[in-house]
């Protein structure tokens, strides 16, 4: 006997995003979202969610987070595996949220823990104009949809890697 619907299987996603090292930032919070293929759907959990304001305990170099992750996905093919993407936000000198850094990382193929370090990074301005410009309306650059990050398409030429910091994904 065969059947029309193509075999499914699911892949439960339990963690949290732990801690992130930005030495020369404090009171940062964290935004993050899944990018998966066509094939993939969320069954229970949430696709994107928002941390709370963390800033570094005394003597510490690190935020701590331990923001919460769970949620289940089902599939009928590998291709298009999940990501999630990551964005951490803070105040710049002005008080304004901007980003402070983007960054991506497949969910692990295998079961079990896992740790994941995510490198993140921050566009910039191409030209001197611009970054003056962006400065003095305390607007910097920013991608409208973070998922970018996570595609390969299009990202050719877009970004200048400033610095890289780590987020731990556990």
């Amino acid at each position: 006997m065969t059947s029309n619907n193509p075999a499914v299987f699911l892949l439960m996603v339990n963690g949290q995003i732990e801690a992130a090292d930005f030495p020369e930032y404090d009171d940062l919070y964290c935004k993050y979202c899944f990018v998966y293929g066509h094939d993939w759907a969320p069954t229970s959990g949430l696709e994107e969610g928002i941390s709370q304001i963390t800033s570094k305990g005394r003597g510490s170099q690190s935020l701590v987070w331990n923001f919460p992750l769970d949620i289940t996905f089902k599939s009928t093919n590998p291709f298009g595996w999940p990501q999630i993407v990551v964005s951490v936000y803070g105040p710049d000198t002005f008080g304004n949220d901007v980003v402070r850094g983007y960054g991506a990382v497949h969910i692990p193929f295998t079961p079990g823990k896992h740790t994941k370090t995510i490198p993140m990074f921050v566009p910039e301005s191409t030209s001197r104009l611009q970054k003056f410009t962006s400065w003095l309306m305390g607007r910097r650059p920013e991608f409208t949809d973070p998922k970018v990050v996570a595609q390969g398409e299009g990202r050719e030429g877009l970004l200048q890697l400033t610095k890289t910091t780590k987020n731990t994904v556990s």
